[in-house]
């Protein structure tokens, strides 16, 4: 089953104590490469390892946008009151990126040894609901008193009387089970945001009986299966192998989207400490995966929206209209379909502005088609065009990101230019760095996003509605307008590399980028306005193929 979640892809790193300055790089990489999660496990027993918490801290303040969580928080070392304000003091001071791994230990004579108390597996499943409700209402999030400033809970393994509430952290910090066993299973159902299994305790063959359990559970708690997201610690090499994440990166892909469209696996974290893999994760598998699982969502959307079989035809073809072979369905209207209405989604309109002096093309000689204005469709119609329109919103927002850091990055160079000591040079190096891992990961997200349309959805309603051809055509060859575009901050990004940080060569370099973005952004955001424009009808009525 799908669970429809947003995907989302992380690293799963060891705190060796030998290694933390490989590791506090791996994840400014992970940062820069645009995954989503940074996490470490925590073993607080092993000599080797560094503290967590503090690892995480240090994480957090070398990123901006990715996650970090322990991976996970071992309980019977870690009592929930100082666990839940280590962890509310990161989500702080990180701006809302702290998220919890919560685990009820394992290695019990590792934990006495270290002064924890030894459970039996009945016990340490006891102890970890009463701290889940601890953590809560520490954090003013107690179901029964939210927002509460006195907690007072009274438990076998952990009780709390009058202590005040506080911090509070300053978004939902998730908090994800590591959970195998039934009772374990149901009790992340009842009150869990997430399921974080690992391979090897719970292979991919395992998975489909673990969340068969925690659905029926959250079905009786009254949450529903939706609400747990299905995450999972995935263990992998690349090669030429057939087995399970030992393949090509397409291998890699076709495998985790499987997972997310059978088993509804939507955060992949990823066991790793070699950056080579973390460059090829980011840029090769996860976007990959994502266009994989969008392509197969949208036609499912759309074959959802455009019923072919047998029983639906009678709903939406009255009996005396017959429909001829390559006609497509007449448009349901409220006498035929009592949920349906107007077309409620709206193209993002175009503003104007223009950064460029000119464009590589005229937006005045686009072709335009007739818009059906009050025709009415399903919900599930109603959800393709809104698809699209979510896509775009995403590279519009990516847009914004990535125009942010090149300012940055210009503002940066500008103000230390006068300073040639090696600490600034190193910073502006790292700059130049992070702005083309950033430019780099947008231009194959955009590269992406066209190729899907060109060799798929522009295929479908060309056939499905053969008047849309003229748009179509201009549409595609702005694809390849932008393309170009794409060439030319690719081209700017290689003329940086050499120059002199400080000297003229490198502010030209940062000139040319920053004119090459402008191109970009004037043609995309021109480009993405008129394909709402023309195609949101079309997309309700045919869906994406």
């Amino acid at each position: 089953m799908d669970y429809g979640h947003e995907l989302q892809f992380g690293v799963f790193a060891s705190p060796e104590a030998s290694r933390v300055h490989e590791t506090l790089e791996l994840a400014q990489l992970a940062d820069v490469v645009g995954l989503d999660l940074f996490t470490v496990q925590d073993h607080p027993y092993n000599a080797k390892h560094l503290d967590t918490s503090t690892l995480l801290t240090a994480v957090a303040a070398r990123t901006s946008a990715i996650r970090v969580a322990a991976n996970v928080a071992n309980l019977p070392l870690r009592p929930p009151v100082g666990l839940a304000k280590q962890v509310a003091s990161l989500d702080i001071v990180s701006g809302g990126r702290a998220e919890l791994g919560l685990g009820t230990g394992a290695f019990w004579d590792a934990i006495v040894a270290a002064g924890g108390e030894r459970r039996t597996p009945a016990e340490a499943v006891d102890a970890l609901v009463e701290a889940i409700h601890v953590i809560r209402a520490t954090w003013g999030q107690d179901p029964q008193h939210p927002g509460a400033r006195s907690v007072t809970l009274g438990g076998e393994h952990y009780s709390v009387t009058g202590m005040h509430a506080g911090p509070f952290p300053v978004h939902h910090v998730g908090i994800w089970l590591g959970a195998y066993r039934p009772r374990m299973l149901r009790v992340t159902a009842r009150l869990a945001d997430g399921w974080l299994p690992s391979m090897g305790y719970a292979d991919p063959e395992a998975l489909a009986a673990m969340n068969a359990v925690i659905d029926e559970a959250a079905e009786r708690a009254g949450r529903g299966p939706r609400t747990i997201r299905r995450m999972y610690n995935v263990f992998g090499s690349f090669g030429t192998g057939s087995g399970f994440l030992r393949g090509t990166a397409d291998a890699w892909a076709e495998q985790l989207a499987e997972l997310t469209l059978t088993e509804g696996m939507s955060t992949y974290v990823l066991g790793t400490d070699d950056p080579d893999v973390v460059r090829r994760y980011a840029a090769e598998v996860a976007p990959a995966v994502r266009d994989l699982v969008d392509a197969e969502r949208a036609r499912r959307a759309g074959a959802s929206a455009n019923p072919s079989t047998p029983e639906s035809t009678p709903e939406s073809t009255p009996e005396s209209t017959p429909v001829s072979a390559g006609e497509s369905l007449p448009d349901p209207t409220p006498t035929t379909r009592a949920d349906v209405s107007p077309l409620i989604v709206r193209p993002t309109p175009d503003d104007g502005v223009r950064l460029s002096r000119a464009l590589p093309w005229r937006e005045d000689e686009r072709p335009v088609t007739t818009k059906p204005e009050g025709t009415a469709y399903t919900p599930a119609q109603q959800a393709v065009p809104q698809h699209l329109v979510d896509v775009h919103d995403h590279l519009r927002g990516e847009l914004a990101q990535l125009r942010d850091v090149v300012g940055q990055v210009r503002r940066g160079s500008l103000s230390t230019g006068a300073a040639r000591s090696v600490i600034n040079t190193m910073a502006l190096r790292q700059n130049n760095w992070t702005l083309g891992a950033y430019c780099e990961t947008y231009c194959r997200l955009v590269t992406g996003h066209h190729t899907l349309e060109d060799r798929s959805i522009f295929v479908h309603l060309r056939g499905a509605q053969p008047d849309l051809a003229p748009v179509i055509d201009r549409l595609e060859q702005e694809h390849h307008v932008i393309a170009d575009v794409l060439e030319q901050v690719d081209d700017a990004l290689v003329g940086l590399v050499g120059t002199d940080a400080y000297g003229r060569s490198g502010q030209e370099a940062l000139d040319e980028i920053q004119r090459a973005l402008d191109l970009l952004t004037d043609t995309l955001l021109s480009h993405l306005a008129y394909e709402e424009r023309e195609l949101l009808h079309p997309l309700a009525r045919h869906g994406f193929g």
